[in-house]
């Protein structure tokens, strides 16, 4: 880094607002880019840049898109391309301690992407704050789930506008708030602690593994060769700044320096541990992993009270795909497990629950992972149609864009799956929800339907594989009425299709 570089003290606050892909491969696409420049003596701003931009490819800007962040078609078409702005933002960024909520999973990306595809070398930035995991591991969630609307809301600095320059200047506001508290309560803390106004533990409980994690500081440069996902959460390269800067409480000066085992552990307030090193859990390969808490009763999610979509299929409550207008879909976060939250999808008010007849199973049933209880779980695999994978394709989009903007950091996962090749048309997974109680149960209503068209319900002494593996054997065709449960388990998250009612048809 020149000599130039390292006199660039400020921090850059940035955000971008982007397209929301609909498909897979579907690429994310720059419509917006702001950022502020702050002092780290004072936090104050010193100089702001916001612009729309006009993506290559104006098809991208989906009704989804819209609603997302309110810019239109219209909008843009007028406004300037990433390559003529390339400059500037690069002026802004590279250097600089680069700052944001959730922008090493994010924005980071699509900075990088963006120069990529302009075939020009990106930004480096000297150090990253990502807020998102910096309050997450030091605030705790206290004011519920960490994403900057809820943040915002429990300051009382007013509705998050998902445009670039407000979200970073609110950003700044929510950091400097938190921030405030914390030093407040280290210099009392068992005052604070006492009276109960303060969560009693500066450690979260981990996503990944329901465990506290300690605040230990560990910093790591960030370079180049490295992908967004592999960065440490906090980062400074070169600090040659002055240490008391106030912002530099978020951050340690020696790269190299960690917390060792025998370390005496500092004060559950004390600012001086602000600098975290978040160590993330590996991602976890199959889909038994996308399970609930370990201590939920069932390994079928809880569902809402709100009503079910109502439809032609003959299935009372489920919608055929034909008949989902995808514009009317919506994702919402509704309560959870213990507090937490979880995304619903809906279609015109109604939970949005689907029924296709026919499917054909591509693979048989998989029990080969357990469920809390040390049980099997049962799921398989069928092809499914175009209309089927063009609704969970813009169901998968639309859920994913809110898990982001919710703050998660999990891998998203696509419910449908697609391989390359002549033979592999795409598929998806299908699960049968089991109850563990004394005798387990399934939760799916399964059902033998004749050639003649009528059905009968079939009973299971217990949830056995061996009843049930010859009935559900490649080849089978099957007739499926499924919710789509939303997930976010140990760095994972996606849909998964829950089967409400099975029918198997007879050979």
């Amino acid at each position: 880094m020149s000599p130039a570089d390292d006199a660039r003290s400020e921090i850059a606050f940035f955000d971008v607002e982007t397209t929301v892909p609909t498909r897979p491969g579907q690429r994310f696409a720059i419509l917006e880019f702001g950022a502020i420049l702050v002092c780290p003596r004072k936090l104050e701003e010193l100089q702001s840049y916001a612009t729309l931009v006009r993506p290559a490819d104006l098809s991208l800007i989906s009704s989804l898109s819209v609603r997302c962040n309110g810019i239109t078609h219209d909008a843009v078409v007028s406004a300037p391309g990433f390559a003529d702005i390339a400059d500037k933002v690069h002026d802004i960024l590279h250097g600089r301690i680069w700052a944001g909520h959730n922008i090493l999973r994010f924005d980071c990306a699509r900075i990088r992407e963006a120069f990529a595809e302009i075939g020009r070398p990106a930004p480096e930035p000297k150090g990253t704050i990502d807020s998102l995991a910096l309050l997450t591991q030091k605030f705790g969630r206290r004011a519920g789930d960490m994403k900057m609307a809820t943040l915002a809301t429990y300051f009382g600095l007013g509705q998050q506008t998902h445009r670039s320059l407000d979200d970073v200047r609110m950003n700044l506001e929510v950091l400097k708030y938190c921030a405030t508290v914390l030093f407040l309560e280290s210099s009392l803390p068992d005052i604070f602690t006492t009276n109960s106004w303060i969560s009693p533990n500066a450690t979260t409980r981990s996503r990944s593994n329901g465990k506290s994690t300690n605040g230990g500081s560990s910093v790591s440069s960030s370079t180049s060769g490295q992908k967004i996902e592999s960065d440490r959460i906090l980062s400074l390269a070169n600090q040659r700044v002055g240490e008391a800067h106030p912002i530099f409480s978020l951050l340690t000066a020696n790269a190299d320096e960690g917390v060792k085992p025998d370390t005496v552990k500092a004060d559950a307030f004390s600012m001086d541990s602000l600098s975290v090193d978040l160590r993330a859990e590996p991602l976890l390969s199959d889909v038994a992993m996308e399970e609930q808490p370990d201590n939920q009763d069932s390994d079928i999610s809880v569902s809402s009270p709100a009503p079910a979509s109502e439809g032609c299929s003959g299935y009372a409550g489920f919608l055929e795909p034909e008949e989902v207008s995808i514009p009317s879909i919506r994702a919402t976060l509704v309560p959870f497990y213990r507090g937490s939250q979880r995304i619903q999808l809906s279609h015109k008010g109604a939970i949005l629950q689907l029924c296709c007849n026919h499917l054909r199973v591509r693979f048989g049933n998989s029990n080969k992972f357990l469920n809390n209880a040390g049980r099997p779980k049962f799921s398989f695999v069928v092809d499914t149609s175009p209309t089927l994978c063009q609704v969970l394709d813009a169901c998968d989009g639309i859920a994913q864009k809110l898990s982001i903007d919710s703050g998660s950091s999990s891998e998203w996962r696509s419910v449908v799956s697609r391989k390359n090749g002549f033979m592999n048309s795409p598929t998806i997974r299908l699960h049968i929800p089991t109850v563990n109680a004394d005798i387990p149960r399934y939760e799916t209503e399964i059902y033998r339907k004749e050639s003649s068209g009528s059905s009968e319900k079939l009973g299971f002494s217990q949830c056995n594989a061996a009843e049930i593996e010859p009935l559900i054997s490649t080849g089978t065709f099957v007739d499926a009425c499924f919710s789509l449960d939303h997930y976010d388990y140990q760095q994972n998250a996606g849909i998964r299709l829950v089967l409400k009612k099975l029918f198997i048809y007879s050979n």
